[in-house]
């Protein structure tokens, strides 16, 4: 009942929305037939087809595929598309047309919704150096002058600095876009949105794309209009970057030497080309640090080195080989925008995912003891014994930065003390920062850490803070590509994922239970909203725990998610044992997704050739 229910009126919402449309557009009458009265009942009616009704047909196909076009576009809480031509299989989707109603909808969302009532609107935008982000800036400024919103041009900037500037004065601005993919191809772009409450959420993002969709369907001219006022240029990295140096010297106080308390370090950076150069010239060689052997510091759209991105191998094998050649004290790899970060020791141990997890808990602990950690559901479950031990407690969530930053503001609303946000990928906030994921803070604290050590008397350097972290000894990820049209994806995703949690609760694959809340839901973990007012689901998705069946000894668990990015779904598993991730393996294939039906729909062929591989 509640599923017919809920497409009725998702029905309802699209009758309402074409209505609306049509009622604008010339030359088209509703669908209708002209019916004439028989001369006799033997007579039957004659009707007749509109002429107009075959252009209807036309104009509301045309409709319906541009506001989708739009819709489609809706990453998350993000925006991303293809911005070039390049990539087999994609076309561009991404089109100054399309950013321009992007722009202009969220202008008037953030009039609507944020306006303090002190006169116009004022947007920044900030950049990487992707390719297409000159042209795509434009776009945006034409649309923010459509809102009859006031542009600041930041030029190539960070996503942290982007929201800083709604904070820091003398800026101040009411909200602000980045226009960045992460560490996406150099073909790809998207914009990230933030007000001075933070980064907007998945609802937010989906209501300001369906206002864009109904702009970009009936406006005839699908070109970007010229700006008529040039947006005014601002330098806030200067401005984000004296806030970074502050607070390094006001936390490290230094006795001999305050104002360059990095005197005597030498710290390696890898920008990977994209935005972090900033990190070395205007924060680390400021502060004293040596920064000889940093590494690709200039901006290049085309990332002619290696990926932008702390989880890339190439990345942090660059960066290990750079340590080790300069004896630096510390590696510092950045994705291309700096909301995300990783480090190398100094004795070249690559530190990411679960370790930057283990590190950054560490620190916070010290801190604040006793506080609660969140981390999306693919950690380890040594990490969760590494934050327990150390007086914490450890908080599992939906996969997600932002699901895992949201439900960190959650808890603390709640008067749970959380300190620390974390997701493996390498996004993290604290508290102290406003829930900011930010790649450069997380290295800032990193630093001062570094630093206090020293000035303690150990010279073990930041990687002796994990070294009993218990790692998993198998780890693997494997992927379904969902075998449908592009609308239809998302629902069978959700189709598969619920039939996967059918089967577990009705004990189909045993020695497997769902992870859920227990009696004390943050220490026990929390997979799912068990409050009053849960959040939205952005993508669905589950974490079993996989027991011994003899023993009924926990050794592993598998993690099936939705991707919000592709049309697939991701399964993620972790053993303890010799050989138990082939073992989950064939049981997720042979007892649910062939005993299920699923697999009709799904590509198992990377489950094939894992297990051939193994085998």
């Amino acid at each position: 009942m509640a599923s017919t229910s809920t497409s009725s009126l998702m029905a309802s919402k699209t009758v309402i929305s074409k209505t609306a449309l049509f009622s604008s557009l010339p030359g088209i009458v509703s669908r209708s037939f002209l019916t004439f009265a028989p001369a006799s009942p033997s007579v039957k009616p004659l009707r007749i087809r509109s002429s107009n009704v075959t252009k209807f047909d036309e104009v509301t196909n045309s409709l319906d595929e541009d506001m989708d076009q739009i819709r489609r576009l809706q990453n998350g809480s993000d925006v991303r598309g293809v911005a070039l031509e390049g990539e087999k299989g994609r076309t561009v989707d991404l089109t100054p047309a399309a950013v321009e109603a992007i722009a202009e909808s969220f202008g008037e969302w953030v009039a609507a919704t944020e306006s303090n009532g002190n006169g116009v609107i004022k947007i920044s935008l900030g950049r990487d150096p992707r390719v297409s982000g000159g042209k795509l800036s434009t776009a945006v400024f034409a649309g923010l002058a459509r809102a009859g919103c006031l542009a600041f041009d930041m030029g190539l900037a960070t996503t942290p600095a982007c929201f800083m500037s709604t904070l820091l004065s003398p800026f101040e601005y009411d909200a602000s876009i980045m226009m960045t993919a992460s560490h996406l191809p150099y073909t790809r772009n998207g914009l990230k949105f933030f007000t001075k409450r933070g980064g907007l959420t998945s609802p937010e993002v989906e209501k300001i794309c369906d206002l864009a969709a109904r702009k970009y369907a009936t406006r005839q001219t699908k070109v970007s209009t010229l700006i008529r006022t040039r947006p005014q240029q601002v330098d806030f990295m200067s401005a984000y970057s004296k806030h970074l140096r502050e607070i390094i010297k006001e936390r490290i106080n230094h006795p001999e030497h305050y104002d360059t308390p990095l005197k005597g370090f030498q710290i390696v950076v890898n920008a990977g080309n994209g935005s972090g150069g900033f990190f070395t010239w205007d924060v680390l060689d400021k502060l004293g640090a040596d920064t000889f052997g940093s590494l690709y510091l200039n901006p290049d759209g085309m990332f002619p080195n290696h990926i932008p991105n702390p989880e890339n191998k190439i990345a942090m094998q660059h960066t290990r080989a750079a340590v080790l050649e300069n004896s630096a004290d510390l590696g510092v790899v950045f994705d291309t925008d700096v909301d995300r970060s990783g480090v190398v020791d100094n004795k070249g141990n690559p530190i990411n995912g679960d370790k930057l997890i283990a590190l950054m808990s560490a620190i916070v602990l010290k801190e604040h003891p006793g506080s609660t950690v969140v981390t999306d559901a693919r950690t380890s479950m040594g990490l969760t014994r590494f934050i327990t031990e150390r007086g914490g407690r450890h908080c599992l969530y939906r996969v997600g930065y932002r699901n895992v930053i949201d439900k960190g503001v959650e808890l603390n609303k709640d008067g749970i003390e959380t300190h620390l946000m974390m997701e493996t990928s390498g996004h993290g906030a604290v508290k102290e920062n406003h829930f900011l994921d930010d790649g450069a803070y997380m290295v800032v604290k990193i630093i001062i850490e570094m630093v206090r050590m020293r000035l303690a008397g150990s010279n073990e350097g930041i990687g002796s803070l994990i070294e009993d972290l218990e790692e998993p000894l198998e780890a693997v990820e494997l992927r379904l590509n969902i075998l449908s049209e592009p609308r239809d994806a998302k629902a069978k995703g959700i189709e598969a994922i619920e039939t996967f949690r059918q089967y577990i609760e009705e004990g189909k694959l045993k020695g497997w239970e769902l992870g859920t809340c227990g009696d004390c839901w943050v220490t026990e973990g929390c997979l799912v909203d068990s409050n009053d007012h849960p959040s939205a689901i952005d993508a669905h998705m589950y974490r079993a725990r996989v027991s011994d069946e003899e023993s009924g000894e926990e050794y592993g668990w598998v993690h099936m998610r939705q991707s919000i990015h592709n049309p697939n779904i991701a399964l993620n598993m972790q053993s303890m044992l010799p050989g138990g991730c082939l073992s989950m393996t064939r049981i997720f294939r042979d007892q649910f997704l062939e005993a299920s039906g699923v697999a009709r729909f799904l590509d198992i062929s990377d489950f094939d050739n894992y297990i051939g591989g193994q085998s």
